[in-house]
C-alpha cells in the first residue's frame, strides 16, 4: 500500500490485514501504526524516485493500494506495473464532478460558477477534463489513464467525499472543535446551515478498499458515508462529543461578511453522492456513521491539540485557510450590528 500512515491507509492496512492479506505498508518514513496487526510490514518508500516502486514490489503483489496517487505521471507508474501487479485500487476524488454546465469546484471562484449537482450524484455525472492545472483535474487525468490501461491492471477508482476520521492533516471539523475548545458562545453559519458536502469516514473508506481488493475490476465508485449530513448537523455532532453548547446563528444565503459564516463545507447547493453502484458491484454495507464516528475523531483532534496552538497542530490547514477560520472579532463586529 502506498500512503499507508495516511488518514486513509492507516485503516485500510488493518482492515486487509484483517481479511487474511499479507500487507507490505509503504510510507515516505515507513513508520507503523500502533493499530496494525503484527504481521504488517512497514516500508519506507519515495515512490518518485526512479526505479523505487518496482524494486520495493520485487516480483510483484496481488493488489497495489495507492492512497496517493495524482496526475498522469502516477497514472503512467501504475500502468506500468501490470503483469507485476495484479489488480489496483486507487483513491481519487468527488472534487472531479461538474453539473451540466460544467460547473464545479474550479469554478466557483467565477461569476455564475456555483454548481448545482443532481442529489444524489451517480458515476455518470460528468466530469472536468483532465490535466495538471488542478486538484480536480489531475485526479481525472489519473482515473482516465489508468481506466485505459485497465485491461492490463484491472484497477478500481474511488470518488472519496469530504474525508473524515484521526490523522487528518487538514480536519474540517476543526472549524467546530477549536471553537469549543476556546468556548465561544455563539457561531454563525450561511447557507441556513443547510450546506451538504458528502462526507466519508476514512474506515467506510477503508471497507470499499477491502471489498474492492477481493473483486477486481475496471471500475469507477463514489465513495461516501451513509448519511450526507448538514453542516449544522456536524456542528452537533461535534459538539455532543464534547458536551457542549452555543447559539447557531443561521445566514439565508452566502457568507455576510468575509471571514463570517463561511466554513470548509459551506456549498451552497447539496454535493450527495449516490453508493448504488458500490453496493451492487461490491457488496458494500458503511463501517460507520458520521456522528457515531465524530466521538473517536475529536478524541483525536482534542489530543493533537494539546497544549498546542491550532496553527503547529495542523500546519497544513493554517496554510489553507490562514486566520480565516477563526476570525472572531469579524464575527463579533457584524453580531453586534445585527443586534444593534
Amino acid at each position: 500500500m502506498l500512503g499507508a500512515t495516511g488518514q486513509i491507509g492507516r485503516p485500510a492496512v488493518a482492515a486487509l490485514a484483517r481479511d487474511g492479506w499479507r500487507v507490505r505498508a509503504a510510507s515516505q518514513r515507513g513508520r507503523r501504526d500502533d493499530a496494525w496487526p503484527d504481521g504488517v510490514e512497514a516500508v519506507a518508500l519515495d515512490r518518485d524516485e526512479p526505479g523505487a516502486l518496482a524494486e520495493a514490489l520485487g516480483d510483484g503483489c496481488d493488489v497495489l493500494v495507492d492512497c496517493v496517487a495524482y496526475g498522469a505521471a502516477h497514472a503512467r507508474q501504475l500502468a506500468a506495473l501490470a503483469g507485476t501487479v495484479g489488480s489496483a485500487v486507487v483513491i481519487s476524488s468527488a472534487a472531479v464532478y461538474v453539473d451540466e454546465r460544467g460547473r464545479g469546484f474550479d469554478t466557483q471562484d467565477e461569476p455564475d460558477g456555483l454548481p448545482r449537482y443532481p442529489v444524489p450524484m451517480s458515476e455518470a455525472q460528468p466530469t472536468v477534463e483532465p490535466g495538471e492545472a488542478t486538484y480536480a483535474t489531475r485526479k481525472v487525468a489519473l482515473e482516465r489513464d489508468l481506466l485505459a490501461a485497465a485491461d492490463a491492471l484491472p484497477v478500481t477508482l474511488l470518488r472519496a467525499g469530504a474525508v473524515h476520521g484521526p490523522h487528518s492533516r487538514s480536519p474540517r471539523e476543526l472549524y467546530f472543535v477549536q471553537r469549543v475548545l476556546d468556548r465561544r458562545p455563539v457561531r454563525v453559519l450561511a447557507y441556513n446551515g443547510e450546506s451538504r458536502f458528502h462526507t466519508v469516514n476514512a474506515a467506510n473508506l477503508a471497507e470499499l478498499i477491502r471489498l474492492a481488493a477481493r473483486r477486481p475490476g475496471a471500475r469507477v465508485l463514489n465513495a461516501v458515508d451513509p448519511q450526507a449530513p448538514t453542516v449544522a448537523e456536524i456542528g452537533a455532532a461535534v459538539d455532543a462529543a464534547l458536551g457542549y453548547s452555543c447559539e447557531t446563528v443561521l445566514v439565508d444565503g452566502k457568507p455576510p461578511r468575509e471571514n463570517v459564516g463561511d466554513t470548509p463545507w459551506a456549498l451552497p447547493h447539496p454535493m450527495v453522492l449516490d453508493m448504488t453502484a458500490a453496493e451492487r458491484e461490491l457488496g458494500y454495507r458503511a463501517a460507520t456513521g458520521y456522528a457515531e464516528s465524530m466521538p473517536a475523531t475529536v478524541e483525536w483532534m482534542t489530543r493533537e491539540l494539546a497544549g498546542r496552538d491550532w496553527r503547529e497542530a495542523f500546519p497544513k490547514m493554517a496554510a489553507s485557510y490562514g486566520d480565516a477560520l477563526f476570525d472572531y472579532a469579524a464575527e463579533d463586529a457584524w453580531l453586534a450590528e445585527q443586534r444593534s
